[in-house]
């Protein structure tokens, strides 16, 4: 019994320190740098509310990734710069006929460890622009990765319904929300143009509410990053190729 118990703090240490065994065992404090998406989900232009408020919430989110003692690559994709309404997703083209733009989106998509999602809440929902930007590519894209929730409102919930909303969604595709999420209410109280803190002051309690997500997400994508490299998970869970049917039960 003891000597399984070694071998399981092994590979534990093993994969919190990127191949090197520590003596500090079921510790796992070190934070490797990922390649962190933003996906913005606005495709809003005009308002109200005026000006628009999804470039200070994404302004805001991205400089708070890119500060951590990590140093993340942070890629911003737009929701409202790209693509129109869905007609032919990605994974339907041949290799040498795909778009640039959906190729290049592709790429980035492809490349990161972890997303996190920005939303306004409409009608009770997630914003349809990221839905659709997310649509255009399969589950194989963005699976085995975490995703964090971010959601915003003029209002006084903070996009609560929209988040929740969001959380199946993200989990079909395959990047699981962390549990933490970050909901920004009456942002243009909250945040300037540029993504700073309006209130002075404040900078301590954001800080610590957003990092809490942030965090997770770390924790999760170093997991994922380190374990992708000892097995790959597309080997057991193979992407579909011809036909949704493919996950059918037998009959």
């Amino acid at each position: 019994m003891n000597q399984n118990r070694r071998v399981r703090s092994a590979i534990f240490s093993y994969l919190c320190y990127g191949g090197g065994f520590s003596s500090r065992s079921f510790s796992c404090s070190a934070v490797h740098a990922l390649n962190v998406c933003i996906i913005t989900g606005s495709t809003r232009t005009n308002g109200p509310p005026r000006p628009i408020l999804s470039d200070r919430v994404t302004s805001y989110i991205q400089s708070s990734v890119s500060n951590r003692s990590s140093q993340h690559t942070v890629s911003v994709i737009r929701a409202r710069e790209n693509l129109p309404l869905l007609e032919r997703p990605h994974f339907t083209y041949p290799k040498s006929q795909v778009p640039e733009e959906l190729s290049s989106i592709f790429e980035t998509l492809s490349n990161a460890d972890a997303y996190i999602t920005i939303t306004p809440e409409y009608n009770h929902s997630p914003c349809p622009g990221l839905m659709n930007l997310m649509n255009h590519f399969g589950a194989s894209t963005f699976g085995f990765k975490p995703s964090g929730i971010v959601s915003y409102s003029a209002g006084q919930w903070g996009g609560t319904r929209a988040a929740h909303s969001l959380r199946p969604f993200l989990s079909e595709l395959g990047c699981l929300p962390v549990s933490a999420m970050v909901h920004i209410p009456k942002v243009s109280e909250v945040l300037s143009e540029n993504g700073d803190l309006l209130e002075v002051g404040s900078e301590e309690e954001w800080s610590g509410y957003v990092d809490r997500m942030i965090s997770q997400l770390e924790w999760w994508g170093n997991a994922a990053k380190e374990h992708k490299n000892l097995h790959d998970p597309f080997l057991k869970s193979p992407a579909f190729k011809s036909s949704p049917t493919e996950r059918n039960a037998p009959n």
